[in-house]
């Protein structure tokens, strides 16, 4: 017992150290905490209370990002009618401080502070108080009852003074990169991509800049802000000129967040997009995010798959997406069949090591034994890798095109073989013949005959540009991109904020009809991959790029 006791002074002991040597967070912090994760300073969860005081959401779920959004500034909630038919939306206001704290008098508009759906120009401005009451009370500035979406919250003092702190801070009118003519982006280059890939995006990113900057309007002397709104004048302002910044990461992954930091506050950037790398990009992503900077749509092999992320939208989930399509071709969840053992084989340090690892991990819970060959990074004997390897009852290769030519002749066994579409080069992948009767592709695009007419629309901007088609698939996603940015800076009407933009993105790139590769497209609030699923394919015959799927679109 005493020992027990001495036990427990020492971890009581340890625990006040820590407690004591843990920074305290500043009421920025903690609003922010409140405001996207639902945690009170205490570290309890935020309670939303329904109608007659009966407790309600808690914690995540009762967090205001859930209808007032990242940016601050607000959304469309649906309604439904009966047998939950969906009748109408309801807009849920912004609360960004400036559009709460300050008084936009209609007649006299403030022409910096950009006109979204929902913003109230003819009320009160709000006070400590007066918000604490629409909280707590679901009073609004002016006296009057919120509307019933509006839940009301358990919050005190303390907590609601550190809230306003950090709504303080969402400020759409100073965002970075964001000049009185001219928006500047960045596109970020990884130092492992070829000199030809990187001119071939840089191609099509150049060309699409000079002939948007060619199509801006001017502004008119008849254009003035509406007495309802500042719509009119939100509309001028989106007419500004697009500067491209490149920037090339050298050395080692672990130098890439400081350099980046170094660019970044040499020439702010309102967004980076598209962007060029293969096997690593997690520093890039986690810049992005700690600097609250919009990434979009970057050409990786590897994306950071993180739920709790917010700053980086993906097309899709590159290899990771292949994992699970194969994953669930050996050995589909809760069933008997499949593979018992499967061999994988990648070359160590490239896009298909992260690869192996998530399809390691797939099947370890399924009860499947995993064994992986890592060639080096150069080098190394590939037949005699695949030679090795075909006593499994699966083989998976996570090989590029030069090494899937060198594989040698097909072996006797498994009867099971997968190889990587996007390492691969898809349909134009050099498997040799006598592989292809037993090889199933993951392939995580639309069909080559399926997706022709919407591809055809890039090449045929290609053309007109005098642009070298050297990757079609890099440079097909880089002017889908460029282009879903373009509508977006449209619709958004002059707000200028790289939260906003990408909320703009997720509620509306499923409307487009020219997806390029991708049969569909579709993003909702936290997600980050627009494409998610994909085929398991076949060659139809022993030479050519004809492509036969196995079934219907996966979704893993």
């Amino acid at each position: 017992m005493k020992a027990l006791r001495s036990g427990l002074a020492a971890a009581l002991l340890l625990i006040a150290a820590w407690a004591a040597a843990a920074p305290a967070r500043t009421p920025v912090e903690i609003g922010e905490s409140i405001y996207l994760r639902g945690i009170l300073a205490s570290g309890e969860p935020l309670q939303a209370l329904r109608e007659g005081g009966a407790a309600g959401a808690r914690g995540a779920e009762a967090a205001c990002v859930n209808c007032h959004q990242h940016s601050g500034l607000g959304s469309f909630h649906p309604t439904t009618g009966g047998l939950g038919a969906r009748t109408s939306s309801v807009q849920i206001p912004p609360v960004a401080g400036r559009y709460l704290f300050e008084g936009v008098t209609p007649g006299h508009p403030k022409p910096d502070l950009p006109y979204v759906e929902g913003m109230r120009s003819n009320r009160a401005p709000y006070t400590l108080e007066t918000l604490g009451r629409a909280i707590r009370g679901g009073i609004d500035a002016d006296g009057h009852a919120l509307g019933p979406l509006m839940p009301r919250f358990a919050i005190g003092d303390e907590d609601l003074a550190s809230l306003v702190a950090y709504l303080r801070t969402i400020d759409p009118t100073h965002a970075p990169g964001v000049v009185e003519n001219t928006l500047h982006f960045a596109t970020i280059v990884t130092p492992d991509v070829e000199p030809a890939r990187r001119k071939a995006m840089l191609d099509v990113m150049e060309a699409f800049f000079v002939e948007r900057n060619l199509r801006q309007l001017k502004p008119s002397p008849q254009m003035h802000a509406s007495g309802k709104t500042q719509y009119s004048r939100s509309m001028y302002m989106v007419n500004r000129q697009w500067k491209l910044h490149v920037w090339d990461l050298t050395g080692a992954p672990a130098t890439w967040g400081a350099q980046l930091a170094q660019r970044f506050a040499k020439q702010p950037v309102f967004a980076v997009l598209s962007g060029l790398g293969r096997s690593q990009w997690r520093p890039v992503h986690d810049f992005c995010q700690q600097q609250h900077l919009a990434c979009l749509f970057p050409n990786v092999e590897v994306p950071v798959d993180a739920p709790g992320d917010f700053y980086s939208l993906y097309l899709s989930r590159g290899v990771l997406l292949e994992s699970g399509l194969v994953a669930d071709a050996i050995r589909a969840p809760g069933s008997s069949a499949g593979a018992k053992r499967v061999q994988q084989i990648y070359r160590a340090g490239d896009s298909g090591e992260a690869a192996a690892r998530a399809l390691a991990a797939r099947l370890g819970t399924r009860g499947v034994e995993v064994r992986s060959t890592p060639l080096p990074a150069s080098g190394g004997n590939v037949a005699a890798a695949v030679r090795a390897g075909a006593d499994a009852d699966a083989l998976v290769l996570w090989l590029r095109a030069g090494d899937l030519a060198a594989v040698g002749p097909a072996p006797g066994s498994p009867a099971a073989i997968y190889v990587s579409g996007t390492l691969g080069g898809l349909e134009k992948a050099p498997l040799p013949d006598s592989w292809r009767p037993r090889t199933r592709m993951a392939y995580t695009v639309d069909l080559p005959q399926a997706r022709v007419v919407r591809v055809d629309y890039a090449m045929g901007w290609f053309r007109i540009h005098k642009i070298p088609v050297i990757d079609e698939r890099m440079q097909a996603d880089t002017y889908l991109v460029c282009g879903m940015l373009s509508e977006a800076l449209k619709d958004v009407a002059g707000t200028f904020y790289g939260p906003y933009v990408i909320e703009e993105l997720q509620a509306t790139v499923e409307h487009r009809q020219l997806t390029g590769y991708y049969p569909h497209l579709s993003l909702a609030e936290n997600q980050h991959f627009a494409s998610k699923g994909g085929y398991l394919v076949r060659f139809a015959e022993s030479s050519g790029t004809k492509l036969i799927a196995d079934g219907e679109w996966m979704t893993p």
